[in-house]
């Protein structure tokens, strides 16, 4: 029970590849990187699963189970089973659109908004010309193929002064080390981040292998020895205040009672905090690192720090941001661990399984094609040169000529062929069932098969289980995401982001399974009409059902456009003209 290892990855222990060594660590073949000096104990095994996952993806898993002397392996058949699965599953997880809501922006319209619906429709229009401009959802693409994947995904947020706006990037997960203490919760935000990779060494330019480190921390504000360029592009002169000349930025000010810097930022105003994000950006020669030097520990004095484009070093930058503007994205929902589960976690076996019985029948399949033969009483042609028999070659019109009593025999392996098939279909249906995937979803249905379109809605219970808990894993980290984005535009003082409170924002995925539109659009008129649904939210549940409306609120804007158009040139009624007309003489 010693040597039992369960962790967030013990799901591959399965594999000699995984857990080689007694103490669990992965085998050296696996990637010779991870065994590096500076990695963090954590985090082998970690990227070692990555590692693994990717090779399933790209038809690899059999090459690299070839390296641990399993040669068998190499000959394995792989025809993209795993990708399909990722694929399939990240197809449903994002539905067919993704859209900015802000909640109370669809009431902007009525006669008389609230201000706080003029406000929730502003920044809802800004945030999605903003998703617009950095192509969110092809980033989001990127990254949620990791986290189905790999079970994590990452993005990194940063102001860029040119642009004036917030940029959108993606990293791989395997470059992501959050330093997480030991009595932190697993749902606490880590007050300390790095980015981390090797560069490999360049003999071409006379460059040695590196490491390069980009570091995020959380903590007090420090003072500045020299001026500071703000978001807005404005400079911004160091001011003296505090004993002993203390320098600090304008804006912040010295408490003599705490003995702190503190600074009001934009989004809590009224509210003092002594807190800011730091960004380190630094480089070390591999051969300046001692063994036992974590990534966590390096020394800064053999550190290359890199400098900013107007050649501000990045050393401690002072960011002016209260938070650390990076988002990491699981793919399941927390269970005492930070770092999700990949989607293939439950049925990896189920795979290998599938790749050797399909290697199986394509070795049946070459003797059934090119069946053995065994003839009996044939006289084969001799070699001139070697006076030895030469071999029989078969092939269509080709006639033996046989002895008496000579006879052929065919060995017949269609058969096999066709319960190995079927063995096929049998493990690939059972890993479709435990990844929750059903057959209708990854297309192997025939239409004509589905009995009823009820029979079709309970066959998708299970997929609507699993994209149900994903998108609960990521809701309120995109509601995160979102919220950074407004608080660096507001400490970038981008033109039109007002300072105060970010107001919640979340992204709506699509439906992911077919819909009846005819049933809804006939429910959404029956409900409008009746008056027990609003215009709003009938434009909104055609919106999910895929009708193509970009603007809920535009085209509401539309219809009542078009209503009061009718109503102007609508000829009236014979009755009420007549009447209008007699209440005209009357009046006379």
């Amino acid at each position: 029970m010693r040597t039992f290892l369960t962790d967030a990855w013990s799901w591959l222990n399965y594999k000699p590849i995984m857990s080689a060594a007694h103490d669990g660590r992965p085998h050296r073949s696996l990637a010779p990187e991870l065994h590096a000096t500076w990695l963090p104990d954590e985090a082998v095994r970690r990227l070692a699963a990555y590692k693994l996952m990717a090779a399933y993806d790209n038809n690899q898993a059999g090459e690299l189970a070839a390296l641990t002397g399993n040669e068998a392996a190499s000959e394995r058949r792989e025809f993209g089973d795993a990708s399909t699965f990722v694929d399939t599953a990240l197809a449903h997880l994002l539905g067919k659109s993704q859209q900015i809501i802000v909640p109370g922006a669809e009431h902007a319209t009525d006669d008389t908004p609230a201000p706080e619906a003029v406000a929730a429709a502003e920044v809802q229009q800004r945030l999605r010309t903003w998703a617009e401009a950095e192509l969110l959802p092809l980033r989001m693409q990127a990254a949620e193929r990791k986290a189905v994947l790999l079970g994590d995904g990452l993005y990194l947020l940063a102001w860029d002064p040119d642009k004036q706006r917030v940029r959108l990037k993606t990293y791989d997960p395997g470059f992501y080390f959050p330093v997480i203490e030991d009595d932190a919760d697993p749902g606490d935000y880590p007050q300390r981040v790095h980015l981390a990779w090797e560069l490999p060494e360049d003999p071409k330019r006379g460059m040695k292998a590196r490491l390069r480190r980009i570091t995020y921390e959380l903590g007090p504000i420090t003072p500045s020895t020299r001026s500071h360029e703000g978001a807005d592009g404005q400079g911004i002169r160091p001011i003296s205040d505090g004993p002993g000349g203390l320098v600090v930025e304008r804006g912040d000010r010295y408490n003599p009672g705490s003995g702190r810097i503190e600074r009001t930022y934009p989004w809590a105003s009224g509210q003092t905090s002594a807190v800011t994000c730091h960004l380190t950006d630094a480089e070390w020669l591999l051969d300046d690192l001692r063994h036992g030097q974590s990534l966590d520990e390096l020394p800064l004095d053999k550190a290359r720090f890199r400098t900013r484009g107007d050649g501000e070093v990045l050393h401690r930058l002072d960011l002016r941001l209260d938070f650390i503007p990076i988002v990491h994205i699981s793919n399941t929902v927390s269970d005492g661990e930070h770092f999700g589960q990949p989607m293939l976690a439950k049925v990896m076996q189920a795979l290998d399984e599938l790749a050797e019985s399909d290697t199986d029948s394509a070795r049946a399949s070459a003797t059934t094609g090119a069946p053995i033969i065994g003839l009996a009483g044939a006289r084969p042609e001799v070699d001139r040169v070697t006076g030895r028999p030469k071999p029989l070659a078969v092939e269509p019109g080709t006639i033996f000529a046989l002895a008496d009593g000579g006879r052929m025999d065919v060995l017949d392996t269609s058969h096999q062929l066709a319960a190995l098939r079927a063995r096929v279909e049998e493990v690939r249906d059972r890993a479709a069932v435990n990844a929750r995937l059903p057959a209708v979803s990854l297309g192997t249905v025939d239409p004509s098969d589905v009995p009823s379109g009820y029979a079709l809605q309970l066959s998708l219970g299970p997929l609507d289980s699993l994209v149900d808990s994903m998108r609960l894993a990521r809701a309120h980290k995109y509601t995160l995401l979102l919220k950074m984005v407004q608080r660096i535009h507001q400490a970038g003082h981008a033109k039109g982001w007002a300072a105060g409170a970010p107001l919640s924002a979340q992204i709506v995925f699509g439906p992911h399974t077919p819909t009846d539109r005819t049933a809804i659009l006939e429910e959404v008129v029956r409900g409008v009409t009746a008056g027990v649904l609003s215009l709003e939210t009938g434009i909104r549940m055609l919106q999910d059902a895929g009708y193509p409306i970009e603007d809920a609120r535009q085209e509401v804007e539309r219809i009542r456009a078009g209503r009061q158009s009718q109503a102007k040139t609508k000829p009236k009624p014979i009755a009420s003209a007549a009447a209008e007309a007699e209440a005209g003489d009357v009046s006379e």
